[in-house]
């Protein structure tokens, strides 16, 4: 197929989680034979943190207007097979309506976000996306499975919604032993709603527990120096690092956002990348987590500070690394970057031949 991806970003992984997952799935579709142009605006704070400013799958194209985007790009959407409108693309209702108006094949909307879109949708907040358009949309990939699929065709009207959860690329993502550095670490981009959860699984614990080491990496933190003396801060860790950034913790943490506890069934790619690579993890509660990882068996759910204590404090090494290993052992079987290109390329295959997969 020709396949068209208007995204976020694929060139650089400041501040989003977009990347990767947009990395991965480029990759594996090229490599099952496909054609892929992704179209990115270039926009300031994402030029000056470029950690792969010429992806080598397909090819990728900056542009610095709507208005040169549809001067430049109107054929190749045209001749696609399948063009796809990612999440928080900026002017994003202005890019689906064109591409709606002018694509010949698969139209889908890519919702990295599903539980925030749908949020701002009900607040009014238009920001990337119109309820109208959602009817419009062949296909509505979404970051969320569970009763969220329910509600997009109900609700909006979605002709077909199906989940596209994000994926690591095993490639990158793999245990490397060495002696851990840190006992808790904590990876992701500060936001209001996320940091209680930061504060009670983390900050609190590294107060009761001076003598051990935490680590929280990720930009955009306020007053760090406020932060216990015996947790290190890495303002921004591009992809490149983040394999050797959990291989060196005991244990690592999940964060979810609100809006994603409440939909549930909305994994993190940290998650994912963390498991990969044999880190033990600790997670908040949300309902679907059970589907892709086993409570107390290939994941740790927390509800208290002193449930992290206690782990940190009574889990044997060898019951660690036997956690982490089921985990890894299920996350390779099910959430890898070419486990998501194939159920792209179905999903499409079937919207191309008249029948929905």
């Amino acid at each position: 197929m020709k396949i068209v991806i208007l995204g976020l970003s694929i060139t650089s992984s400041w501040g989003n989680g977009h990347a990767t997952t947009y990395r991965g799935l480029v990759r594996e579709l090229a490599r099952r034979g496909h054609e892929l142009l992704f179209l990115e605006r270039d926009v300031p704070w994402y030029a000056s943190h470029r950690d792969l400013p010429e992806p080598p799958w397909g090819t990728t194209v900056l542009y610095g207007s709507l208005e040169e985007l549809q001067g430049q790009h109107v054929e190749a959407v045209r001749d696609a097979d399948l063009v796809i409108v990612g999440s928080y693309v900026p002017d994003g209702v202005r890019v689906g309506d064109w591409v709606q108006q002018e694509a010949r094949g698969v139209t889908a909307f890519y919702d990295i976000d599903t539980p925030v879109t749908l949020a701002k949708l009900d607040r009014g907040d238009f920001e990337y996306l119109h309820p109208r358009q959602i009817a419009h949309y062949d296909l509505y990939l979404s970051f969320t499975g569970g009763p969220t699929l329910e509600r997009l065709e109900r609700e909006f009207g979605s002709p077909c919604a199906r989940v596209l959860y994000c994926s690591f690329d095993p490639e990158l993502y793999f245990p490397e032993p060495q002696e851990p550095e840190w006992d808790l670490g904590y990876m992701g981009t500060y936001s209001d709603d996320r940091q209680p959860s930061v504060q009670a699984f983390l900050l609190a614990p590294a107060r009761a527990r001076p003598q051990g080491r935490f680590i929280v990496a990720g930009p955009q933190y306020p007053e760090t120096e406020l932060w216990p003396a015996n947790v290190q801060h890495a303002p921004h860790l591009p992809p490149a690092e983040h394999r050797r950034f959990y291989n060196r913790q005991r244990f690592t943490l999940n964060v979810t956002r609100a809006d994603m506890i409440r939909a549930g069934w909305s994994p993190s790619v940290r998650l994912f990348e963390a498991a990969a690579c044999g880190t033990p993890i600790l997670s908040d509660r949300w309902p679907g987590i059970e589907s892709l990882l086993v409570p107390h068996q290939e994941i740790l759910l927390v509800d208290r500070t002193i449930d992290v204590l206690d782990i940190l404090q009574r889990f044997g090494e060898q019951e660690r690394l036997r956690m982490a290993e089921r985990a890894r052992k299920r996350i390779l079987a099910q959430h890898t970057a070419a486990h998501r290109a194939e159920e792209l390329e179905a999903h499409a295959a079937a919207l191309l031949s008249g029948v929905a997969a």
